[in-house]
């Protein structure tokens, strides 16, 4: 199930908006969403990667990386990556 949005702007700012982003105000407004979502940290990477219609992580890390979205990456995950290259591959001097 989808849902329809509709944003009422004044003409001129609808003029100034689709000269900064284009015609498709439609796609700019889900892009700037999926953004905002993702650095907010409300939306991850494979909801970002749903909403826009991207099929791997891949992708979407590509389309955040072309718009310099920071992947949201903390320093706990660092560490729990690690833990689990431990636990997998064993621990290395």
């Amino acid at each position: 199930m989808s849902i329809i949005i509709n944003i009422n702007l004044p003409k001129d700012l609808e003029t100034t908006l689709r000269e900064a982003w284009g015609s498709n105000l439609d796609q700019a407004a889900l892009e700037a969403l999926a953004i905002e979502g993702y650095r907010s940290r409300k939306f991850s990477a494979a909801e970002v990667g749903r909403l826009l219609g991207l099929h791997d992580r891949w992708t979407v890390n590509a389309w955040l990386a072309e718009r310099h979205v920071p992947l949201s990456y903390s320093a706990s995950d660092v560490d729990a990556d690690r833990e689990a290259h431990d636990r997998v591959l064993g621990k290395t001097a």
